[in-house]
């Protein structure tokens, strides 16, 4: 069963979340980037081009929170998909001293496309002293498929000293259901901090054959870099 009321519905909801009731103190942040590649889960969603993007977010003392992201694409031509909106609306907080915890739900839109791409996900991601996390997403209706789809990551984040890091992960993507297949995937990559609030990063990416066969010419082994800032 595909979730057809958060198609039209979750975008509003965002705002509503943020600003809805005025009692509520609330925080506003953001992030842009212009990166040689949007690479997501693996794949390139830009056919190997540049993107930008950008997003900001609106959260509550309560930890309740809404944020809107968007990106250009570029998927098969067929499809005229040209650009991303990922709503999101959750809950973010700390379960104890050394934990954390975010659940939210993920709304991805693919504007004025000559067919239906839009798929909601469920989401949870645990982390471990803000610098190792385990991630878990669930989808009834994955890639708009109308099928079954779950996906786990587990990463790390290593400080190297003020201004350096290196960030990792590793993904499995379930998509039998969907696809009759899934595949796993890796990435590694270097960031520098070198004036706030920007940074730059590098990150190198590798899948497995599954996901070559999945998505042909989308994945395999690529570098992005990225020229990124929160504020």
């Amino acid at each position: 069963m595909r979730i057809l009321p958060l198609r039209t519905s979750l975008p509003a909801c965002v705002f509503l979340l943020a600003f809805a009731s005025p009692a509520v103190a609330a925080t506003v942040s953001g992030n842009a980037a212009l990166t040689t590649d949007y690479v997501w889960r693996g794949t390139s969603q830009t056919q190997g081009d540049p993107a930008i993007q950008a997003g900001f977010k609106a959260a509550t003392s309560h930890g309740l929170y809404g944020s809107v992201w968007g990106s250009n694409v570029e998927f098969a031509p067929e499809t005229h998909a040209s650009s991303e909106f990922d709503f999101v609306v959750g809950w973010a907080g700390n379960l104890a001293d050394d934990w954390a915890l975010d659940v939210n739900l993920t709304h991805y839109r693919y504007p004025a496309t000559t067919v239906d791409l839009n798929w909601s996900e469920l989401n949870g991601t645990v982390t471990w002293k803000q610098n190792y996390w385990a991630q878990l997403g669930w989808s009834n209706d994955a890639l708009a498929t109308s099928r079954n789809g779950t996906y786990a990551q587990l990463g790390a984040r290593v400080p190297l000293g003020e201004q350096w890091r290196l960030e990792g992960a590793v993904g499995h993507y379930w998509l039998d259901d969907a696809y009759g297949d899934s595949y796993a995937h890796a990435q590694l990559g270097a960031v520098w901090a070198f004036k706030a609030p920007f940074e730059l990063r590098v990150t190198a990416h590798a899948t497995d054959d599954s996901a070559r066969r999945l998505f042909p010419d989308l994945a395999g082994s690529r570098v992005e870099a990225a020229l990124q800032a929160s504020f």
